[in-house]
């Protein structure tokens, strides 16, 4: 087993609820998620959400991820948002997460008020085309890094093994492009071939080789390494999971409590009822 200090075992469903600002509306209908990972999140109004965080808050929720589909401009439209983001950052002490889409300049205003900004990469102008079906390439989402990262804003930089309908080949290349950037956490997910979508017929890709990414990021990556919420569930992830552990991951979310039992006889175990990214 690769050598690693203690293993953070995140729960976020408990304490930090996901939220969508377009509700069930995203302008794309990418193969992979076909708007279905909105449909699960929390919904509360514009003129809602200021007083809907001061309760979760009251409530005893750390923090939330804000969310959402992508509108025309391939932004999660958080700056419309921004009066109630700040709102929520002086009158609370949530910690806030945020999925942005494409961001620009014009966004450095209220994107700072954010404790993390988690963004989904992709390493191949390709798969982008397939799988999210934009006429955008891997230079668009380094432009997204190089902004965030000028301007102080933490990100945790997403990679989905096997987003390319199963298959296995640029998450490679996208991990050598991240070491490149003052990351402290670098998520990777796996493709849950998810009923309704496009990939609906697909089979997960291999426990084996997918570790095989896991492994190539630990070694490539000196900051943590975090296995997020998308992964396909059974005994998939619990071979994955335990895997995963021994390969020297710093932080697993939501694994099987056999997989917790277990990781306590192999590692120090914390548990954190927040976001595997915070």
């Amino acid at each position: 087993m690769t050598e690693r200090k203690k293993l953070k075992i995140y729960i976020p469903g408990i304490k930090f609820p996901s939220i969508s600002l377009t509700g069930n509306y995203c302008s794309l209908n990418c193969a992979h998620c076909g708007r279905h990972y909105l449909e699960r999140m929390r919904k509360p109004t514009k003129k809602e959400l200021v007083n809907y965080c001061i309760n979760l808050e009251r409530e005893g929720y750390t923090g939330c991820l804000l969310s959402g589909g992508l509108d025309s401009r391939l932004k999660v439209p958080l700056d419309r948002y921004a009066a109630e983001i700040r709102e929520i950052k002086r009158r609370t002490s949530l910690k806030l997460n945020a999925h942005v889409g494409f961001i620009d300049e014009s966004d450095l205003e209220w994107v700072k008020y954010v404790d993390v900004v988690s963004l989904d990469f992709v390493g191949d102008d390709e798969v982008i085309k397939r799988v999210y079906k934009i006429d955008r390439t891997v230079k668009d989402y380094l432009r997204i890094l190089d902004l965030l990262s000028e301007a102080g804003v933490r990100v945790a930089p997403h990679i989905t093994i096997g987003l390319d309908f199963g298959r296995i080949s640029w998450e490679y290349r996208a991990i050598d492009l991240l070491v490149k950037y003052p990351i402290d956490v670098l998520v990777l997910d796996v493709l849950i071939p998810t009923k309704g979508t496009e990939m609906e017929g697909l089979s997960a890709p291999g426990v084996e080789e997918s570790l095989e990414v896991v492994r190539y990021a630990r070694e490539r990556f000196n900051g943590e390494i975090s296995i997020g919420c998308m992964r396909p569930l059974g005994k998939w992830r619990l071979d994955f999971d335990k895997g995963a552990v021994l390969a020297g991951v710093d932080r697993l979310t939501n694994p099987p409590r056999k997989v917790i039992e277990w990781a306590k006889t192999v590692r120090e175990v914390e548990i954190i009822y927040e976001c595997c990214v915070v």
